[in-house]
């Protein structure tokens, strides 16, 4: 099993490329930790899933940041 952002998953022997595809995420709107250390996006179809992997996805959303240009709170 792999744990996914707190999920185990059956997921092993899957590279990163193929588990996104699966889960239905955006590759372009992400980012991956693997065992505490950032997977670089070049490296996402070389990465294969293994039993005890803990992986994190941040999935990058669009908006803003609720401040102005002139950084007051709006």
């Amino acid at each position: 099993m792999v744990r996914i952002n707190g999920t185990d998953q059956d997921a092993a022997g899957m590279t990163l490329t193929e588990y996104l595809a699966q889960a239905n995420y955006d590759p372009r709107r992400i980012a991956i930790a693997r065992n505490d250390e950032i997977v670089p996006k070049a490296q996402f179809d070389e990465v294969v899933l293994r039993d005890g992997d803990i992986v994190e996805i941040v999935t990058f959303m669009g908006g803003g940041s609720g401040r102005s240009a002139a950084g007051k709170t709006e």
